[in-house]
């Protein structure tokens, strides 16, 4: 039974009409829409025209991370009073919960993007909504130049709608023929700025490391911030094991559960951070919290002021995150956190000083990663030199020539830079080149399952409690019974998957 009361109250609703007139006129949409106003989850179902009104349409909605895929689908099938899989359904690396008759799909746009490359036209298809994009993930950018590259020269009636919390919103017009871009407004409440800057000046973030002082410090603010304000707190720190390090700084706080929330966490855990505890609850989040999930109750954010964006490791030669000062965009948005639902506050961890020589917006990821995938996936659409695609940012031209140098080496690409029968399986692994080649290569030599299991351990950094010598740790995840080791299993089947379900068109070639 469709829950009509929680879709009347999602702020949303009041922008439907003009979006649906602006995609009848131009096929294409830009949504601004803060968090919490329902673009994630009632758009969908009113494209789809599940909500009662419009006619049945078959929607897609790329988000950038699983954990929001999964999220949304979840939130969208409790609104229909439904169960996952049926009238909405996702679909996420290596996990596929879609019925036969699901009218919305949620996914990743790294499964968005391998889909384009086997079908260009997404046959079935009727609507594509591209959510977070102000993120400027490099798979969201490149989603959308394919996307209209299809809807240009393939499929004119495929309508295409970019969403975000907040974005550069004429850009993303321009880039999509001249979009209306239609804003819908949420009811925010005043939240107050707390400067709670440490003693003693911090050491900068350097790679992954950060100063070890600053787990103590941010636990002594969420401590304050529970004594001097009512409400669940939302803490953003950077990564899983600033995480871990802050919850075993803050011990056991007695009627208040301490819950952590990243693209690893375990599924339960995931759903008990979004829906309303019996508790107060401090939740310890990365940014994957700041636009692409709701966490209620909340009324107070602490905010480390730190975030993890991709660069390149040349030591690798693959893209490594490395952690860097959070932008002012992440900075308002994580505060706006407080105040969805009634007046909160902000505890910053850092001055007002610092705050005035932060970056204005995060870098998008093609001016600052490793662009080797990306290089392939315009290769195998047709585009060595990434010049026809419509991107709001044009890829470097010196990271563009040494990512297709490394696409040579490892026989992707041929001298033209035209992407080998090798380079599109490799495309199609949803790995790294580098690791796709090792894969291909190794299990020839050493046999599919031994293959997956060494790349899978390589495509995620494990554990440090796992060492760093390779044979102990893939002995540690065959028998580990923690997250990292089950997703490394689920990991190892899906690659030995991939690599079964072809042969490989260019076996013994370079």
């Amino acid at each position: 039974m469709i829950r009509y009361d929680a879709l009347d109250a999602l702020p949303v609703r009041a922008a439907l009409p003009a979006l649906d007139e602006a995609l009848e006129a131009h096929g294409t949409a830009v949504l601004v829409a803060p968090p919490g106003t329902g673009k994630t989850t009632l758009v969908p179902l009113a494209l789809a025209g599940l909500t009662g009104a419009g006619p049945a349409r078959r929607v897609v909605v790329a988000e950038p991370r699983r954990i929001a895929a999964r999220a949304a689908a979840r939130r969208m099938a409790w609104l229909l009073g439904e169960k996952v899989g049926e009238s909405v359904g996702y679909t996420v690396r290596g996990e596929r919960v879609v019925g036969r008759h699901a009218r919305v799909e949620v996914v990743t746009t790294g499964v968005l993007l391998q889909r384009l490359q086997r079908d260009q036209e997404l046959a079935g298809v009727d609507v594509v909504v591209i959510d977070e994009c102000h993120e400027r993930h490099l798979d969201a950018d490149t989603v959308a130049a394919f996307l209209w590259d299809v809807r240009s020269a393939l499929r004119p009636e495929l309508r295409l709608v970019a969403a975000s919390a907040t974005t550069d919103a004429d850009g993303w017009a321009r880039l999509l023929g001249g979009a209306p871009v239609v804003e819908a407004h949420g009811a925010a409440y005043d939240v107050e700025v707390v400067w709670a800057p440490p003693a003693r000046p911090l050491r900068p973030p350097h790679g992954m490391r950060v100063d070890p002082a600053l787990p103590a410090h941010v636990a002594s603010v969420v401590r304050r911030a529970l004594t001097e304000r009512s409400g669940d707190v939302l803490c953003f720190l950077p990564g899983v094991g600033e995480i871990a390090r802050v919850a075993g700084q803050l011990g056991a706080l007695g009627d208040v559960d301490v819950l952590q929330v990243h693209g690893r966490a375990p599924a339960a855990v995931q759903d008990a951070v979004l829906a309303p505890g019996a508790r107060r609850r401090v939740v310890l989040a990365t940014s994957v919290a700041e636009s692409s999930l709701t966490v209620p109750g909340v009324r107070v954010v602490v905010d480390s002021g730190l975030a993890r964006e991709p660069r390149v490791d040349h030591a690798r030669g693959l893209s490594a995150l490395a952690t860097v000062r959070a932008s002012q965009a992440a900075g308002r948005q994580r505060a706006g956190r407080a105040g969805r639902e009634a007046p909160g506050a902000v505890y910053r961890c850092w001055s007002e000083a610092e705050d005035t020589r932060l970056p204005r917006f995060p870098a998008p990821e093609i001016k600052v990663a490793d662009l080797t995938a990306f290089a392939l996936q315009a290769a195998c659409w047709g585009d060595p030199q990434a010049s026809g695609l419509a991107l709001l940012d044009p890829p470097p031209g010196g990271a563009m020539t040494a990512a297709r140098s490394v696409l040579t080496a490892i026989g992707a690409v041929d001298a033209a830079g035209r992407a080998t029968p090798r380079g599109v399986r490799m495309a199609r692994l949803g790995l790294h080149p580098r690791l796709g080649r090792a894969l291909l290569d190794a299990s020839a030599a050493v046999g599919a399952e031994r293959a997956a299991e060494v790349v899978a351990l390589l495509a995620e950094e494990p554990p440090r409690e796992y060492g760093d010598d390779l044979a102990a740790a893939l002995r540690a995840a065959r028998r580990g019974g923690d997250a990292y080791a089950a997703r490394w299993r689920t990991e190892t089947r899906r690659l030995r998957s991939a690599v079964a379900g072809a042969a490989d068109p260019a076996a013994g070639s370079p």
